[in-house]
């Protein structure tokens, strides 16, 4: 809920010749996800960034996976993106910032996030290879940056992702995952203390 009592809820719905998503989200949540991407690994990752980010989160989407599951992948971090945006509305009374540095047995990442209206990421410190590994057989890793890059864009963030330390790329991917989690988590938490839109600029 907003600092007006407005609850922070979108549903975004998107169709194109590769893809069909209908995704919905609350922000202010207790982390409850129903999500089907005809993905399996990246519906792990999307169940645990609802979980750890207190969003519930549901997500129905299909696309033409037997080319590849880029497009569905990229398309579903865009809507999410939207949704964020649409739900945060016009960010009063947020704390903005939030950031968190989480393992995962050997892997250790951390991730700051500015809700700024400024779409920027930069994301370091991935294994070399990773890109190409295969999680889970199917979702490439290099797919992690992309659904980042969506997000970020889309709900208009500053985000900086970078992985510490990692061997297994799917404790790599989970941790990233989960360290943007507890970063948003806190971002867009509303603080008691906070008067109006955090900027001095007066708008985000």
């Amino acid at each position: 809920m907003t600092s007006s009592g407005s609850p922070r809820t979108a549903r975004v719905q998107r169709e194109t010749s590769e893809s069909s998503i209908d995704l919905s989200l609350n922000l202010d949540g207790s982390g409850v996800s129903d999500i089907e991407t005809t993905v399996p690994f990246y519906d792990h990752l999307l169940t645990a960034f609802a979980k750890h980010s207190l969003t519930d989160l549901t997500v129905r989407a299909s696309g033409d996976i037997q080319i590849d599951v880029h497009h569905t992948v990229e398309d579903v971090g865009i809507v999410l993106g939207q949704a964020i945006r649409q739900a945060l509305g016009d960010k009063r009374g947020i704390s903005r910032y939030g950031d968190a540095l989480v393992p995962l047995d050997e892997a250790l990442a951390q991730a700051v996030v500015d809700i700024s209206g400024r779409p920027f990421l930069v994301h370091t410190g991935e294994p070399a290879g990773f890109e190409y590994h295969l999680i889970g057989g199917h979702f490439t890793g290099s797919m992690v940056r992309h659904v980042f890059e969506a997000i970020a864009f889309n709900a208009g963030l500053t985000v900086h992702v970078t992985v510490l330390g990692g061997r297994d790329p799917h404790h790599i991917a989970e941790a990233e995952f989960k360290a943007f989690a507890r970063a948003f988590r806190q971002a867009k938490s509303l603080d008691p203390l906070v008067t109006g839109i955090p900027s001095t600029k007066g708008a985000l």
